[in-house]
């Protein structure tokens, strides 16, 4: 059975963070950083709508990235008709059911992709910092992406940290996790 992330020191190494949004990125940075990884932050999130909404948290990200002196990844452009693809059939599908371990494999699936790209031998996922989020489902689909180091940033008080950190930065928090239907149950 592998370590999980919380119980390794980095040790200088690389580690890509697929970040959701700016303030989810707040407090895994800071726990990363406290065990001595380099991170570089991907930003893809094609689940994400509208796309205005989608521009909006990269640019908070960006704030974020500025703060901690990391680099981004993955802004190339905004695919929501691939995300719509990975997702068909589950539509109808209720909020924390297989909709959402549709689209956590999705955006796992890039992530991976892009660590290997970028040849970075690690990646892990901000979506754990949510107490909206089941991290034990992130952490089965990312059993599939060997790269894949499993750490519940809601551990050690992150959402909480994620909250006064956004505070103190300044950033935008969006109120739903950013797929339109999240957006449809909160209008």
């Amino acid at each position: 059975m592998r370590k999980k992330l919380e119980e390794q020191d980095g040790k200088g190494k690389t580690i890509l963070l697929h970040s959701c949004c700016g303030p989810c990125s707040t407090s895994s940075i800071e726990r990363l950083l406290e065990m001595n990884w380099k991170i570089v932050l991907y930003y893809q999130n094609d689940n994400i709508f509208p796309e205005n909404e989608w521009e909006k948290r990269y640019n908070e990200l960006l704030k974020v990235a500025t703060f901690y002196d990391l680099k981004v990844v993955g802004h190339e452009n905004y695919n929501h008709q691939a995300w719509r693809k990975a997702i068909e059939g589950f539509e109808d599908c209720p909020e924390h059911g297989l909709r959402c371990a549709k689209c956590f494999a999705y955006n796992l699936s890039l992530a991976d992709a892009k660590a290997k790209e970028l040849k970075i031998d690690f990646f892990t996922t901000t979506l754990t910092v949510s107490r909206f989020k089941n991290s034990q489902q992130i952490f089965s689909i990312g059993k599939d992406y060997p790269p894949f180091m499993d750490i519940d940033f809601k551990k050690k008080d992150g959402f909480s940290k994620s909250v006064r950190l956004s505070n103190q930065l300044g950033l935008y928090r969006q109120q739903y996790c950013g797929c339109e239907f999240s957006f449809k149950e909160k209008i």
